[in-house]
């Protein structure tokens, strides 16, 4: 039987300030992060729960300071709980490493947690649904510098009416993070003939890179 959320997030709440009073501030990182992971886990606040195989709440390191956001998990995420372990996800790991980071080194999610049926994008409603958790999971890790993967979670963190091509290639300010808006690995496995999108990409990234002392 899924456990309370309410009743986990009161768990959570109660374990921080003993181990605050502790004052062990990477325990109370780790340990917040994986508790919120609990209440993903067992979410039943949208639709999305019915159909899921797997929650995908994050993978990666709780300290990193480089954190990328794409809009939802896939079949391949769905039956492993992890993210970008499909197609998407080795081009994915493939540009990590191109940065000069491990994919361990890295955060890595995604806006809603749940697999959206056939792959479509995610609803407004089930965005709403699994806003706060992305929302703490930032708060908790504090990246320095997050990149949202495709329009979907550009929009989350960017208001404007500008397409990717248009949008991508600046920093944006998120809460005192950066935010560099690209193109989502699958766009690009779409359009694998185009050169210019993978050059748009890797432009991006060596900003990236610049700003986090990457050389």
């Amino acid at each position: 039987m899924a456990k309370d959320p309410d009743k986990l997030l009161s768990e959570v709440e109660e374990k921080l300030k003993f181990l605050s009073l502790l004052g062990v501030e990477f325990v109370t990182r780790e340990s917040s992060v994986l508790s919120l992971e609990e209440i993903i886990l067992n979410c039943q606040k949208c639709p999305l729960a019915q159909t899921r195989t797997h929650v995908v709440p994050g993978d990666g390191n709780l300290n990193a300071e480089l954190m990328f956001i794409g809009e939802a998990p896939g079949r391949d995420e769905d039956m492993q709980g992890r993210p970008f372990v499909g197609r998407a996800g080795q081009l994915l790991t493939k540009i990590i490493h191109a940065m000069k980071f491990q994919r361990d080194e890295v955060y890595i999610t995604n806006i809603v947690k749940c697999r959206p049926p056939s792959n479509r994008n995610p609803h407004g409603t089930e965005i709403a649904s699994c806003k706060d958790y992305l929302l703490a999971q930032i708060e908790l890790i504090n990246p320095k510098v997050i990149v949202t993967l495709g329009k979907v979670a550009a929009d989350l963190f960017i208001r404007s009416s500008l397409g990717m091509t248009a949008l991508r290639g600046d920093f944006h300010n998120f809460d005192n993070i950066k935010v560099m808006p690209t193109f989502h690995p699958s766009y690009l496995i779409r359009n694998e003939g185009n050169k210019n999108l993978k050059k748009m990409v890797w432009e991006d990234m060596k900003k990236v890179m610049a700003f986090l002392g990457k050389k």
